[in-house]
């Protein structure tokens, strides 16, 4: 016989609640099942915490659902040995499905070690993952709005690039720096 968790959870991922099933007993035991709704708000999710800490829950499995599984992980984490599935590997069976169901049964195979974890980076490799996927976002936005102006000077017939090589390199701002202090001096000299 396999290894068997004695104290753990399943959790249906939905866009609004979400369904977690607790299973807890001995190995040797039928397990006693108990299933409440949460909503997935940051309050609720804490509730869920506190609710599968009093439960003395070890292990807590969710379908990789889309992104609503990362806030209910960034909650639990730290707290209990989370299991990632892949949910083409937890499909439950055909027919009449219910989140409830799906919470169960989703226990019911972490009980029986009948899940394989998906990989999740540490806390500091997703913080930097996120940051390079930021910066590479951010450079991008930036050619893509450099281009729309380049393209929208050239629309009202100034050809600027006839002239500079890089509009918005260090001629460029030279050119734009200049314009700007032509155009104080002007101000100045205009009567009040």
């Amino acid at each position: 016989m396999g290894k068997i968790n004695e104290f753990c959870a399943g959790i249906d991922v939905g866009k609004r609640f979400l369904l977690c099933c607790a299973l807890t007993g001995a190995a040797q035991e039928e397990p006693w099942s108990q299933t409440r709704r949460f909503d997935a708000t940051v309050q609720d999710l804490v509730h869920l915490r506190d609710w599968l800490s009093t439960k003395r829950i070890t292990h807590v499995v969710m379908e990789s659902t889309g992104s609503y599984w990362v806030p209910i992980y960034n909650i639990l984490e730290g707290h209990f040995t989370i299991v990632l599935a892949n949910p083409e590997e937890v499909k439950n069976r055909k027919g009449h499905k219910t989140d409830r169901k799906d919470a169960e049964h989703l226990a019911d195979l972490l009980r029986h070690d009948h899940i394989r974890a998906s990989y999740i980076p540490p806390k500091p490799i997703r913080d930097l993952r996120d940051l390079t996927r930021r910066r590479l976002q951010l450079t991008q936005d930036a050619s893509r709005k450099r281009n729309h102006i380049e393209k929208l000077l050239e629309h009202v017939n100034v050809k600027i690039g006839n002239v500079l090589s890089d509009v918005f390199g260090i001629s460029g701002q030279r050119a734009s720096g200049a314009n700007a202090g032509s155009r104080r001096s002007y101000e100045t000299q205009l009567p009040c």
